[in-house]
């Protein structure tokens, strides 16, 4: 079978098992999508922007597991492409990311739309491509999609001439079963050594804690989590990405940890005599400052990438695997240990933990005549009774989102951890609906970050992707106001939105239902009256008391004990808001 390299493209796609490319026309292009329209097999999602291209195939590809597939033109498609890019990079998300480019005769001489995408990508993909001749294009693209899916997931880049796609040049199509890389070979199993060490030091501890990151969600490990964290009886504490991998019901997650995270789960991490890190990277917004993190801890860590152990954090048991297949080798040796876990010492601090607990860190003004964004987040649990998938953008709203959404499955939370991006929420809804039709997705967000990508209400119009936005209005850049308030002495310099749109006519000028929700007494009805409308997009514009700041903070420079709290818990590690 002889064919033109724009059509081994779309053949590619289709071999890979392709059901979504979502992407944006442009000269570079043009043969490529020539190619798109003569079948039907993989199906294009026209964006209204590049950027929201990227986030929609994220939100597809952390809500399936499958990598999403993106295609932009040259030039300022390419580079518009670039935020959402870095935004699957630094979450670890599985992505492709075709650009074209100017013909090959004329790169380096700064043509028509011409960028170095190679270049300018190079510091935020796992890996990038320059296609220059058009009998391996099959073979790299194949090489794209292995690279993206296996060991540490991320996204890569394959950049294509113009000329590779000619219409008139044809040859020979066969796309490989598999490909190797010399220079690539993930590690799999745990060293069964260090395995061993893990097991024993777990079986001695007398306060230990499991901190299981995003790495747990990617490497679907969820199962092996929850088993062994049951086995053990051990308390559990998720990071924002990993929020979904282990119930948060059961009894024994102690929430969320970090700069956000619940008192219990950063007192408990401070205080704790053994760490077990699954799957999570140690980043800033979860260690606070490094010298006062877990000062009591021996440490263990599971991850699939050698780079991330001991990067931030020096460890004492490095174990490098993939994560699922590694607490199946820790869950055979502790059935099998000849010692069991501590049990005099674990009561004991389970009773700690539950006096942790008791300070409940997350309690708000219930009897305010304001609507407390938390009192939504709960109100959006109970309407879909904890079911839905819910999206974020960057800012109060995910935090309360994550603090108050009670995850049991994952996949459920879709939100941007590392690069922290506004304007993913929206687009990210869209391929996470495009995945799952029939499920409930809710994209929480603010007024400062829906305005980032609202163009792409008219894609989900276009492709009749009946999502829910929960927009928690408080007329500020929230977070910005919040770090204002606590360390510039409340200069709220430029983070005050005093012109934003009427959102239920924007809405509705996009073709969707809007709501405005002023009265708490109102939320709950309004919620139900979105989700029963099953086959509309619903944006409710919910005006929220626009002084409420995120409780827990831990503060830049300060340590899991010193948190910011809304109420005293009568201890010196603690400090009240006045």
């Amino acid at each position: 079978m002889e064919l033109s390299g724009a059509q081994i493209l779309v053949q590619s796609l289709k071999d890979e098992g392709v059901e979504y490319i979502f992407g944006y026309p442009g000269g570079a292009v043009l043969h490529l999508y020539d190619a798109i329209f003569q079948q039907d097999a993989v199906k294009h999602i026209l964006v209204r922007h590049e950027q929201g291209a990227t986030h929609a195939a994220d939100g597809y590809a952390r809500a399936t597991g499958k990598p999403g597939v993106v295609l932009v033109t040259s030039g300022p498609g390419a580079t518009n492409a670039v935020t959402g890019i870095a935004t699957a990079y630094m979450d670890s998300i599985p992505m492709v990311i075709i650009s074209g480019q100017v013909p090959s005769p004329v790169i380096g001489s700064d043509a028509f739309q011409e960028v170095d995408m190679v270049g300018i990508t190079r510091p935020c993909v796992k890996h990038n491509f320059l296609v220059k001749d058009v009998t391996k294009l099959a073979e790299t693209v194949k090489k794209a999609f292995y690279v993206a899916t296996t060991g540490r997931p991320g996204p890569v880049v394959v950049d294509i001439p113009k000329d590779i796609t000619d219409p008139n040049i044809k040859v020979p199509y066969k796309y490989p079963k598999k490909v190797t890389i010399r220079s690539y070979n993930p590690a799999v199993n745990g060293d069964k050594e260090q395995v061993k060490k893990a097991v024993d030091l777990l079986m001695a501890a007398h306060k230990p804690v499991i901190y299981s990151g995003g790495g747990v969600v990617l490497g679907e490990a969820s199962k092996e989590l929850t088993e062994f964290s049951q086995l053990l009886g051990y308390p559990i504490t998720n990071t924002l990405m990993g929020l979904g991998a282990y119930p948060a019901t059961d009894k024994q997650f102690i929430g969320m940890l970090g700069m956000h995270g619940t008192y219990e789960a950063n007192m408990a991490m401070h205080e704790s005599d053994l760490i077990i890190a699954v799957g999570a990277r140690f980043d800033d917004r979860v260690t606070g400052k490094l010298d006062m993190f877990c000062p009591y801890a021996k440490i263990i860590h599971i991850d699939i990438d050698p780079a991330s152990i001991s990067k931030t954090v020096k460890v004492d048991v490095a174990i490098v695997g993939e994560v699922k297949n590694v607490l199946e080798q820790m869950i055979t040796l502790i059935k099998d240990h000849k010692a069991k876990p501590q049990k005099k010492a674990l009561e004991a601090w389970w009773q700690q933990i539950g006096q942790w607990r008791a300070v409940e860190c997350l309690e708000f003004d219930r009897e305010s005549p304001l609507i407390k964004p938390q009192f939504v987040i709960e109100q959006l649990y109970a309407v879909t009774k904890g079911d839905a998938y819910v999206t974020s953008d960057v800012g109060q709203h995910q935090m309360w989102a994550a603090q108050y959404y009670k995850f049991d499955k994952p996949r459920r939370w879709i939100n941007s951890g590392g690069l922290g991006t506004m304007g993913f929420g929206l687009p990210a809804a869209i391929g996470v609906k495009l995945a799952f039709p029939d499920a409930d997705v809710a994209c929480v967000t603010g007024e400062a970050s829906i305005q980032m990508c609202i163009q792409e209400l008219s894609t989900a119009l276009q492709y009749k992707t009946p999502i829910k936005i929960i927009n928690l209005n408080n007329r500020y850049m929230g977070m910005v106001r919040q770090w204002q308030e606590f360390s510039y002495e409340s200069r709220y310099s430029h983070s005050y939105m005093d012109t934003i749109p009427e959102f239920v006519k924007l809405a509705e000028a996009y073709g969707h239902v809007g709501m405005r929700v002023e009265r708490p007494e109102d939320v709950r009805a309004a919620l139900e009256e979105a989700f029963a409308l099953k086959d509309r997009t619903v944006f409710l514009d919910i005006i929220t008391d626009r002084t409420e700041n995120v409780y827990p903070m831990i503060e830049a420079g300060k340590g899991h004990h010193d948190m910011k709290l809304r109420v005293a818990t009568g201890t010196s590690t603690d400090r009240e808001l006045a």
